[in-house]
């Protein structure tokens, strides 16, 4: 598809009229009327005309609910994880140098895996082991969090990270995300084409829009996307802190549009990233994890201190730019707390999250209220992450991923993914956050959950659960009612059209 023809597609969405629907926990159905890419009218089936020359649908009792949203997401990575050794599923250091010994065996000539969680592993990572199967291969494993890559010596050596690697190759934070941020160094068409059939994999589970925190330019890059035809998914792209002076120069301000996008890509928040990760072992925490001696970073790793924090904080709030500031340990989301508090002692009303929120001192529930921060959560990390905390945080699991009481305090929950971390599909969030179990497995912390309404209206990018007249024409039509579908069925919830803006991104009704 070329550039002007996808603008034209943009520009002119077709009248609708979505006939015989239904709304979430609604009997009677209804006409859903779209007209110049807005919700005109919900009426009582049957029971208005629809604009001359609409088209209608029949939904046949299907659910209309608004478009979903990812509010976090690394999607250049995501885009690349299908091509990369699957390490998902490995239970020890040894099965997953087996599985490296397989594909260089099998003929790679670089091996490159994801998905590792090693923090319940019975044996530890090594370089040697990596360079017994894979001797000249350059092998880079990327743990599931982001936060740590295993390498054996010949990919450190490649990327100058022979030091740091040292005897057990294992990079972490800043190292770490050096690495991938080079293994993300591909040719602009390849790596747009990945992303552009992400992008479509994620319209048709009802995604209409994600916030990009890759660790990138990302203002040249979704530029480029847009002109080439990308239009599957509305885009907020995210800043890190190399680049606050490059955006300050192009005049970036969170929430404009990017130039010749058709209001589809927009300048997301400023990231920063201040701790670590939980499996990693690198979480800034009030209390130290079990274990580990005082030169392994007994509480956790500060990525940015907080006197570097404030300062940068305050720096992206002058040039336009919201926050978005990486917190999962206890302490680093108290000292993030305080950082934003700083910077803006009235409040943020809702312009600045802290991304992952996963421990929290109860105390600070009241202070995101009242600063007006939103708790950016990924509810499918508690499911990845449950056993890991029951053993480094054991006896405090029971203030992690506080989603009920954020909620409760008066928080604003925006539900994410993290892909790649957690897949690119909200019904599996969704389903995670009311249910908190997976696979059979009794709930972990059930007094944490959130009810279904809450779950979905916190997916959709604060437009709530309902659809409603005058709102963009951003929906997804599914198969069972989200607020009596079992979590089992949330988590597989089969979506039959996908709007953006009265566009069709995904139809299989």
């Amino acid at each position: 598809m070329t550039g002007a023809v996808a603008a034209a597609r943009r520009s002119a969405p077709e009248a609708l009229v979505l006939a015989g629907g239904r709304l979430p926990g609604e009997a009677l159905p209804v006409d859903v009327h779209l007209d110049g890419g807005l919700v005109r009218t919900v009426a009582p089936a049957g029971s208005m005309a629809p604009a001359p020359g609409a088209r209608r649908l029949e939904l046949a009792g299907r659910w209309v609910v608004p478009g979903l949203w990812d509010r976090h997401v690394h999607l250049s990575q995501w885009a690349m994880v299908s091509r990369r050794l699957d390490l998902g599923d490995v239970g020890s250091a040894a099965e997953a140098v087996a599985r490296v010994a397989a594909s260089v065996t099998g003929g790679a000539d670089e091996v490159v895996g994801f998905g590792y969680r090693d923090g319940l592993w019975p044996d530890a990572p090594t370089i040697d082991a990596l360079d017994a199967v894979s001797g000249d291969v350059p092998v880079v494993l990327v743990s599931a969090d982001l936060h740590s890559c295993w390498v054996n010596r010949a990919a450190a050596r490649r990327h100058g990270l022979a030091e740091a690697a040292g005897e057990s190759g294992v990079l972490r934070e800043d190292d770490c995300f050096r690495l991938v941020r080079e293994l993300d160094d591909l040719p602009d068409d390849v790596l747009d084409a990945w992303v552009d059939e992400a992008s479509r994999a994620a319209a048709a589970r009802g995604v209409v829009g994600v916030v990009d925190l890759e660790m990138r330019w990302n203002s040249d890059d979704w530029a480029r996307r847009a002109a080439r035809g990308a239009d599957a998914l509305r885009v907020r792209f995210g800043v890190y802190t190399r680049d606050l002076d490059r955006a300050a120069a192009e005049g970036l301000r969170t929430g404009d549009e990017v130039a010749g996008t058709a209001g589809l890509v927009r300048v997301g928040p400023y990231k920063v990233i201040t701790d670590g990760s939980l499996n990693t072992r690198t979480a800034w925490c009030v209390d130290p994890y079990p274990g580990l001696g005082p030169d392994e970073h007994p509480y956790g790793l500060v990525n940015v201190p907080y006197d570097e924090l404030v300062p940068h904080l305050g720096h992206a709030d002058r040039i336009g730019l919201a926050p978005a500031v990486h917190a999962i340990g206890d302490r680093a989301n108290e000292r993030a707390l305080d950082a934003l508090e700083a910077v803006r002692p009235g409040g943020w009303r809702g312009r600045a999250s802290i991304e992952h929120a996963q421990l929290l001192r109860r105390d600070d529930l009241a202070r995101f209220a009242a600063l007006g921060i939103v708790a950016s959560v990924q509810p499918e990390h508690a499911m990845d992450d449950r056993d890991v905390a029951d053993v480094y945080w054991a006896g405090r699991t029971d203030r992690a991923f506080m989603l009920r009481d954020l909620a409760a305090a008066g928080v604003d929950l925006a539900l994410g993914s993290d892909a790649p971390v957690a897949p690119l599909d909200p019904w599996i969030a969704i389903a995670a956050a009311v249910g908190r179990s997976r696979a059979g497995r009794e709930p972990w912390h059930p007094e944490q959950a959130l009810d279904a309404r809450a779950a979905l209206a916190a997916s959709t990018d604060g437009v709530g659960a309902e659809v409603r007249e005058g709102m963009v024409a951003d929906l997804a039509v599914v198969e069972r009612d989200p607020l009596a579908a079992s979590v089992d069925d949330l988590r597989g919830m089969p979506v039959a059209l996908t709007l953006l803006g009265g566009r069709a991104t995904h139809d299989a009704l």
